[in-house]
């Protein structure tokens, strides 16, 4: 049966909602269970995967949704099995919302909850097993399960926070897992909302050196403040002359399709590992199989990170004073803050605060 409750939000209606036509409504959020907390949503980072869904750039969308995973919000119910938050928490929800959490899963006891087969997103998808759909953070009020909530340390501003939830342990996850840290020479590809924690994220992890692998120099003066070494840029001629094998890890952020893969492959080291995060809408072109081949090198791929990678995040980054870059603006002017996203404006992300 589906919820009675309404909760209020910015709905995306169609495609065209992705042109700044997100509709201030209300919405049935999931049956309220023993296991979920309500939370005032105060802030939102904004995310490509709200603009890629909007416009269902990556498959149909089940319109009417609300996007937004990017969740830090104050508790204001909780059910009777919660036992982790009280009422007034300040929380952080993410991308990923529920798995199943059994004790038989594989993925759920072995820490990689993103990949569970009953694994449930923040928007746009379905809780296994009923007809609850899940709505994000465009709102101002939100209802999810509590064991896939965070409490956020008091060293980070919420707004700060936001945007670590999906932006951040988008890139935290592949470069733990993939050993950036000391003696690494590190790259990260696209400098955006992913890319810029990746270099903030790589710093911090300790790695010798990080570079950003961007078209052009634009952003030189701003990855550099980050902690990177400076910019590799591509649109140069010859631009891996002098590269190869100096990387140990690179970690793609890049959305177009027309990357030049081979290209990154060949500055790799031999047993080094090129992951890739961002999602473009197209296929990217044939690879031939020599650069793995011949070099030994691992081509990857990285969807989100576990709840224990969560909470070590904003541990990490609490302690170490890692700061989101960030342009904030107020909720109710969405529509316009998804024309400026979408045109690429953000540095180096935007959060909708309540």
């Amino acid at each position: 049966m589906p919820s009675s409750d309404e909760f209020t939000g910015w709905v995306g209606m169609d495609a065209k909602s992705v042109e700044g036509n997100l509709v201030k409504t209300t919405f049935n959020p999931k049956v309220f269970t023993d296991d979920d907390i309500d939370i005032k949503i105060t802030h939102c980072g904004m995310c490509a995967s709200d603009l890629h869904t909007l416009r269902s750039g990556w498959g149909p969308t089940a319109f009417p949704v609300v996007v937004g995973h990017e969740i830090i919000g104050i508790v204001t119910r909780k059910g009777k099995n919660v036992t982790q938050f009280e009422i007034g928490d300040r929380v952080g929800v993410g991308a990923q919302c529920a798995s199943c959490l059994r004790d038989d899963c594989y993925e759920c006891t072995h820490d990689n909850e993103p990949y569970c087969t009953e694994s449930t997103f923040t928007y746009n998808s379905t809780f296994p097993g009923t007809d609850d759909v899940s709505y994000g953070g465009y709102a101002l009020e939100g209802r999810y399960p509590a064991s896939f909530a965070f409490k956020i340390p008091d060293a980070l501003s919420s707004e700060v926070a936001a945007p670590m939830m999906c932006g951040g342990i988008t890139v935290y996850s592949p470069l733990k897992r993939n050993g950036a840290g000391p003696g690494k020479t590190v790259g990260i590809v696209g400098i955006g909302g992913l890319g810029h924690f990746g270099i903030l994220f790589a710093k911090a992890l300790g790695s010798e050196k990080v570079y950003a692998i961007s078209r052009s120099k634009a952003k030189e003066a701003d990855v550099i403040a980050m902690g990177a070494e400076g910019i590799i840029a591509t649109q140069e001629p010859d631009w891996t002359k002098g590269l190869s094998r100096k990387f140990d890890l690179i970690v793609s952020t890049a959305n177009n399709s027309d990357m030049p893969l081979g290209d990154y492959l060949s500055i790799l080291k031999p047993g080094g590992r090129f992951v890739q995060v961002g999602l473009p809408e197209e296929p990217i072109p044939q690879l031939g199989f020599f650069p793995l081949v011949l070099m030994n090198v691992s081509l990857l791929g990285s969807l989100l990170g576990s709840r224990s990678e969560i909470a070590e995040m904003l541990e990490v980054s609490a302690a170490k004073g890692i700061k989101s870059w960030v342009d904030t603006y107020p909720m109710e002017e969405v529509n316009e803050v998804l024309k400026l996203m979408d045109a690429g404006k953000a540095k180096y992300r935007f959060v909708l605060c309540n």
